[in-house]
């Protein structure tokens, strides 16, 4: 399940090994499991959450592969610097998320956005079969109906950004989808363009202009247009924001 989904449903996945991953890895992310620290041993930690010390195991091997903690010989499990965490994983994103949205990291993510998703327009513009274009105009249209809700357009929007990741020929384009998600996440539950017709149609127009410049097989237009459709959603999410949380987050 996604950061949108999840956002969207409040469903969390249930396994025991998911349970554990997420309870540890938020209270990794939050801070309340702080940086540097050694989490207890095996048996407690096996108590505590009541499963079997093999399933430990494993969510202790996913949260090293997502680089918030490294075992230690004679040492045990540390806790790692956040500058060491793998934010492009969806897991790591979403608990960032949940640990609240403040004015950085709405910055730090439109800037990762912007360094990634223009260029990946660009390459759709040189790549794209005609049947991409035919499935991305699909899309597009999709976006133009008055009667959406938050839910309804933010699925549409992440349709949109992860088809043209995926246009753009670029495998490394379509790892970095959830930074896209998390971005969509944070707008569906903060500001969603579903709020009145107006945004509806400014949103519907702007993706648009994406598919007209991928189908013109103009780069720069795409990049234009890329680029404009996250500035307006940074825009609106900023907006959003209440004054002291924006002033306060700031650097």
């Amino acid at each position: 399940m996604g950061l949108l989904e999840t956002a969207i449903t409040g469903k969390k996945r249930g396994s025991s090994h998911a349970h554990v991953v997420a309870e540890l890895g938020h209270a990794i992310v939050s801070g309340a499991i702080p940086e540097g620290s050694i989490l207890p041993g095996d048996a407690e930690l096996s108590q505590r959450f009541a499963v079997s010390r093999t399933v430990l195991r494993e969510a202790m091997k996913t949260l090293a592969a997502k680089r918030l903690i490294e075992p230690k010989a004679k040492v045990g499990t540390r806790v790692l610097p956040s500058a060491n965490w793998n934010f492009f994983d969806p897991d790591v994103l979403g608990w960032r998320c949940d640990t609240g949205i403040d004015l950085t990291f709405i910055e730090h993510l439109a800037e990762m956005r912007t360094a990634l998703e223009p260029a990946a327009a660009a390459a759709a513009a040189r790549r794209a079969t005609a049947d991409d274009i035919v499935s991305l105009y699909a899309i597009a249209a999709k976006f133009d109906d008055p009667s959406h809700t938050p839910e309804t357009i933010a699925k549409v929007d992440l349709e949109f950004h992860l088809a043209i990741a995926r246009m753009s020929g670029n495998p490394f384009m379509h790892s970095a989808s959830a930074l896209i998600e998390a971005a969509l996440s944070i707008a569906f539950q903060l500001s969603s363009p579903a709020s009145s017709p107006d945004m509806i149609e400014e949103i519907a127009g702007n993706h648009l202009r994406i598919a007209h410049a991928i189908a013109s097989r103009d780069p720069d237009k795409a990049v234009a247009a890329m680029r404009h459709v996250i500035d307006v959603g940074r825009s609106r999410i900023q907006k959003s924001l209440a004054p002291g949380q924006a002033d306060q987050a700031a650097p």
